[in-house]
């Protein structure tokens, strides 16, 4: 036989979409091309696979080689065909049995001694694998990733003469593959007990979430703002597999990769304040995810909030709204999840005093409006809390804690429960309500709706302002364990959604 097909993946966006590489060889002179939209990377498997397949002691067949990856039209990218490519030219030089790789998919990057690298982009082949119900071929160290799935077989192998005699069936496959696994570690979070006194801020990330609200906080330095927001992802729900399964999978495609021994961990991005717009929100050629979407299912910290540039900021609220970024390029369009709690701080002023009645302000109040001018009106709208974080005093720092503080496994139990109050309800947190179920959930009086319709016109808010105070009382009545909304609910969204920025 001089044709074979070998199946794998190719990965744009989180997606891991289906390749055949075709292998033909033909008489003739002897030649290697490659067809099928490859790029630079799989233009260079050719040499990687020659010298792997000589040094592994297989000949080289010294015919015509031609290797087609299709569908033609879909770019290809990476060094993950370069096991694929060989194991299909030594199976249409028959020094493989035809049907070896029948039941398997292989994906790997392959040394010019024959060993088999690791690759990026595992966990999102290893998923749609498992939907065809194949089993996968990956190098060792990508072993721990792959097996993250359930209902996939997964085959590490060392390298390329080794992975030969198994699919020859002269070696049988390391049945001790568990011993490539490593555990996940149980995830690991700062305790809200380190955090002194701010009560107002614990119980406002207690209701962030609970609700999976927007939070931004206003105070001046050392108040502990970056310390509160540190310990929110302690504070969230578990992740269910398919949300781990989605953050995963985000590492898995990013430059920075994926750890199995995070596996189910709420990630905290906390980006410099110099991050370009394309770091935020992601891009690149071919385009990979940035902070916005490596937050996914997790928390964005953006600390010193005004010293971002407006242009990165304003990048943000899209993502805010519809949960996913779309970033589109020349040859591909792909889109990327971006479902993350934002939370923010910044100064009320650049000496950072403005609001500390114990501290005097060295900003002129034309200098304080133009730094908080920096953040755009439409952009402080779409977070649901605003919070004022008051410096803590020294003599409370320094004296004795005379009561033991709740940990955060304490508030945990409370958000826990309101979570599940959510999801029976609606099959979704109380930030994610649309409007068409808004009114069915969120039930109050008409008392209460004349007070919320009279508020609304006192204070001059937008029509997303009077949904977000609905859904911040929704939270706040399922931590209370309560049916319907009721005016001390009410109350407490409607001070924690007063804007914290405003000049005296």
């Amino acid at each position: 036989m001089s044709f074979s097909t070998i199946n794998s993946r190719s990965v744009t966006g989180i997606g891991a979409y289906s390749v055949c590489i075709e292998v033909h060889l033909s008489r003739g002179l002897p030649g290697f091309s490659l067809v099928g939209l490859p790029a630079k990377a799989v233009k260079e498997s050719k040499d990687r696979v020659r010298s792997a397949i000589i040094n592994s002691g297989f000949d080289f067949p010294a015919k015509r080689i031609v290797i087609n990856l299709a569908p033609a039209d879909l770019p290809k990218d990476g060094g993950s065909f370069d096991l694929p490519i060989a194991l299909g030219i030594l199976i249409a030089s028959q020094q493989l049995p035809p049907d070896c790789m029948q039941a398997h998919e292989a994906a790997g990057e392959l040394a010019l001694n024959g060993q088999i690298r690791p690759i990026a982009g595992v966990l999102p082949m290893a998923l749609a694998i498992a939907k065809e119900g194949k089993s996968f071929i990956v190098a060792e160290a990508n072993f721990n990733e792959a097996s993250l799935v359930n209902q996939l077989k997964v085959l590490p192998a060392c390298d390329l003469l080794t992975l030969s005699n198994h699919l020859k069936g002269s070696l049988p496959w390391n049945n001790s593959a568990s011993s490539y696994a490593t555990k996940p570690i149980k995830p690991q979070y700062p305790d809200m007990q380190d955090v002194r006194d701010q009560q107002q801020a614990k119980r406002a990330l207690e209701i962030a979430a609970a609700g999976g609200h927007s939070v931004l906080m206003v105070g001046p330095p050392g108040s502990g703002k970056t310390m509160l927001a540190s310990r929110l992802p302690g504070l969230m729900p578990s992740m269910n597999p398919q949300q781990a399964e989605q953050t995963a999978a985000v590492y898995s495609v990013s430059h920075q990769g994926f750890t199995s021994s995070n596996w189910q961990q709420r990630p905290f991005r906390h980006p410099h304040h110099s991050a370009s717009s394309v770091a935020l929100v992601g891009g690149g050629n071919p385009p990979r995810p940035g902070e916005i979407s490596l937050a996914h299912h997790g928390v964005l910290f953006l600390d010193e909030l005004p010293e971002f540039s407006r242009a990165v900021l304003e990048a943000l609220r899209e993502p805010l709204e519809s949960k996913a970024i779309s970033i589109a390029r020349a040859t591909r369009s792909v889109c990327f999840p971006a479902n993350f709690q934002l939370i923010a701080a910044m100064n009320p002023c650049p000496c950072g005093y403005y609001s500390d009645p114990d501290q005097d302000c060295s900003c002129s109040i034309e200098y304080v409006k133009k730094y908080q001018n920096k953040i755009s009106g439409p952009l402080l709208d779409r977070f649901d809390l605003h919070l004022e974080v008051p410096r803590v005093t020294t003599s409370l720092l320094i004296r004795e804690a005379t009561s033991k503080a709740e940990s955060s496994a304490d508030i945990c139990k409370r958000i826990n429960i309101a979570h599940q109050y959510q999801y029976r309800r609606q099959n979704s947190s109380n930030s994610n309500l649309e409007n068409k179920t808004l009114y069915s959930v969120c039930k109050i009086s008409e008392d209460d709706k004349l007070f919320l319709e009279k508020i609304m016109t006192q204070l001059c808010l937008s029509a997303r302002a009077f949904y977000r105070i609905l859904k911040i009382a929704r939270t706040i009545a399922d931590l209370a364990q309560l049916e319907n909304i009721q005016r001390t609910h009410l109350l407490e969204a409607i001070s924690f959604h007063r804007p914290a920025l405003g000049v005296k």
